[in-house]
């Protein structure tokens, strides 16, 4: 047999590639299922999430107001907590079980409570409370609730300090009743918001969870159209581990490097976010997150035989990945073992060193683990697709000869019945 000049050997190479990249980005716009997971979703996901926490915070809380104690400071009380932007008192309640009837109702989500000694108390220097019930089923609710009854309460301590003093300077006034100044400053995310530090987080990981699932789609509808169930179809150009490899990759990464843009820097800047990166440090933090991602995916994909099986495997783990990757759980939270199991994932890596970037104005020094792990992550999911592709080339010759040794045997049959 003549071998071929290893130049030609390159070229075929190369062209089968590109046949290939171009054969996938045909196969992704035919199908509309990879078509939704592809470019709808990344397209509308994104808008719906920041959609839904564009307002950043929680305002006018509606609360009941149960006041035992009615006198004017009790009064005047709950006028400066109505006067807070994040509570509004809604009712005025008898007793308490008119304003838990009201929360079981959901006409209020929380109750201040003032007791009848209130007054009595303050006036004979004798320390009082104010009580506050919440409804725990959502957690912002309880923070507007706490925080406004906090401030006001801290407010009118220091009234009453002034009063009791006897002091004869407003600077007086201001060293005995706050010896230490403090000033709250909130980085990186200026209106305490929701949004600014789960959006950035959500948009990275759309971009892994697509991918898996489009590529996993696309995996199921190649087996089901194959006469063998297989994943590489019977073809002279796909004859080739790494150019079916670099093909579909190739396609994957054209499609997704436009997506990308879209998703990381059009949609915060659509609803305002916070964003301080510097573009050649995120566009060179992103490149080896696309390709882990594709990698992974395409890695995966081997486990998928139906073109719904993806669904059934994929979609379910988009919560828990926001969990893990320390971001909407504390990182200090989080068990050992579930640690480790985050470390699979290129979005963990991807989520942590977006965030520091976009949110933070990190620079890629600064984010160096992070950037070292989603390369270590692309070079070994490149080395499990390359051995998964192989096995499927292996396979679909395995069958082909299978096929050839029952046709010839069948022929030796047939020729035997007709010599008798």
């Amino acid at each position: 047999m003549k071998h071929q000049p290893f130049k030609n050997i390159v070229r075929q190479g190369i062209s089968s590639l590109f046949h290939i990249c171009a054969k996938e980005l045909k196969n992704v716009f035919k199908d509309q299922g990879v078509l939704i997971f592809f470019i709808l979703v990344p397209l509308a996901y994104p808008l719906v999430y920041a959609f839904i926490y564009t307002e950043e915070v929680v305002r006018e809380v509606p609360v009941a107001v149960v006041d035992n104690n009615r006198s004017s400071q009790s009064r005047e009380f709950i006028r400066m907590v109505d006067a807070t932007p994040d509570v509004k008192i809604q009712s005025y309640c008898a007793d308490m079980e008119e304003a838990q009837n009201l929360i079981e109702e959901g006409r209020v989500y929380g109750i201040i409570y003032i007791p009848e000694e209130f007054a009595r108390n303050i006036s004979q220097g004798k320390q009082t409370s104010v009580s506050i019930f919440s409804d725990m089923s959502g957690l912002l609710y309880y923070k507007a609730l706490l925080m406004a009854t906090t401030n006001v309460s801290l407010d009118m301590n220091k009234d009453i300090k002034i009063k009791r003093m006897g002091n004869t300077t407003s600077r007086q006034d201001e060293v005995g009743t706050a010896p230490i100044e403090y000033e709250e400053v909130s980085l990186f995310n200026p209106q305490n918001g929701f949004a600014s530090f789960l959006i950035p987080a959500v948009l990275i990981l759309v971009i892994q969870q697509t991918l898996l699932l489009g590529i996993g789609l696309s995996a199921g509808t190649a087996r089901e159209t194959n006469r063998f169930q297989d994943l590489v179809p019977l073809s002279r150009k796909y004859n080739g581990t790494l150019r079916i490899v670099l093909g579909k990759s190739l396609a994957y990464f054209l499609i997704y490097a436009i997506v990308s843009v879209y998703v990381l820097c059009a949609v915060p800047k659509m609803f305002s976010l916070v964003q301080l990166p510097d573009p050649l440090t995120l566009m060179l933090f992103i490149f080896p997150y696309l390709l882990a991602c594709i990698f992974f995916a395409m890695t995966c994909s081997i486990f998928i035989h139906h073109r719904e099986s993806c669904m059934m495997i994929y979609v379910f783990t988009s919560v828990p990945l926001l969990f893990i990757s320390g971001i909407s759980w504390p990182g200090a939270a989080i068990p050992d073992f579930w640690k480790v199991v985050s470390w699979i994932f290129p979005s963990t890596f991807g989520i942590n060193g977006f965030v520091r970037i976009n949110s933070m104005g990190a620079t890629l020094s600064d984010v160096l683990p992070e950037f070292r792990a989603l390369w270590l992550h692309t070079g070994i999911y490149f080395i499990t697709t390359c051995i998964v592709y192989r096995k499927q080339i292996q396979l679909s010759h395995k069958h082909v000869e299978e096929k050839l040794k029952q046709a010839r045997k069948y022929f030796r049959l047939q020729k035997k019945a007709g010599n008798a």
